[in-house]
């Protein structure tokens, strides 16, 4: 390890010591650990979505609401394989780690995250703790918005055809009216999505950052292409932790910390020399 890094790290740990709550912040790179896809630039997303790629159909054309008007079965082929690889994944050991130490913290410890995969819920965080901002997979709303109904995703299990992103099962439909079902996600060109359970959770979590006096925000993963979280960690109020191996840069280096690393190694190398302040 290099000097500069160790020094780095020592004032991570230190700001952490003193800290009465922790803000955990993440984007993509979060999951990556887990095994969960990168889908930064049309190789990466192709390469997990080989059908995609041969109908050159790029990650905003289907992430998108018109994918369900267009082609349904074609967009639940997409988004039912995430919410089955969501579902088997198992969160990576930094979640724990990041619990671990809020543990003596009084206001202890919330999450903000751009990811719609629900790890933070499977890592055992407390459901009232995480402002999922842009909506979760695990939960389904209505393509003709009936009556601004959320529910969850629970008893609907996709049948994909993977070779060719399609959904061969039933298409899962509004229990309201009957209409298609969609994914509670906030998508690319959305005017569309109901944004109620994010709203609470948001509300949620602004209630506790007034409770908290001395804040230390972690952040992880989080890059400047979609950059919701890195605007929320810049101005939550906290001192700023930044984890990123490809965009580590932060506001003002003599206030807030660059770990240029990789998430879990990362959390793990910051949790390490947490223990020891």
């Amino acid at each position: 390890m290099s000097r500069d890094l160790a020094d780095r790290l020592s004032r991570a740990a230190a700001a952490l010591a003193k800290a009465d709550g922790l803000l955990v912040t993440s984007g993509a790179g979060m999951g990556i650990d887990s095994g969960l896809p990168d889908f930064r630039g049309p190789g990466g997303f192709w390469s997990v979505y080989p059908a995609l790629g041969r109908a050159r159909i790029a990650f905003e054309s289907i992430a998108n609401p018109a994918a369900f008007e267009s082609n349904p079965r074609l967009a639940w082929g997409f988004y039912g394989h995430r919410l089955d690889l969501y579902r088997r994944t198992e969160p990576h050991a930094g979640f724990g780690l990041l619990l671990d130490m809020a543990k003596a913290m009084p206001q202890g410890i919330r999450a903000f995250t751009s990811n719609v995969d629900g790890q933070f819920q499977k890592a055992r965080y407390s459901p009232d703790t995480v402002c999922e901002i842009h909506g979760s997979i695990h939960h389904l709303q209505c393509t003709e918005d009936c009556g601004q109904h959320i529910w969850s995703a629970g008893d609907f299990h996709p049948d994909i055809d993977r070779d060719q992103c399609r959904l061969v099962g039933d298409l899962p439909h509004c229990p309201h009216c009957g209409a298609l079902a969609r994914p509670n996600i906030l998508m690319f060109g959305d005017w569309g999505w109901l944004d109620r359970r994010t709203t609470a959770q948001y509300q949620r979590l602004q209630q506790w950052l007034r409770t908290v006096e001395n804040l230390v925000c972690i952040e992880i993963g989080a890059g400047t292409n979609i950059s919701t979280v890195r605007h929320f960690s810049e101005n939550c109020g906290g001192r700023l932790i930044r984890i990123n191996p490809a965009e580590p840069e932060v506001p003002d280096a003599t206030t807030d910390i660059s770990l240029p690393l990789g998430g879990l190694d990362g959390i793990t190398r910051l949790q390490q020399a947490f223990k020891k302040a």
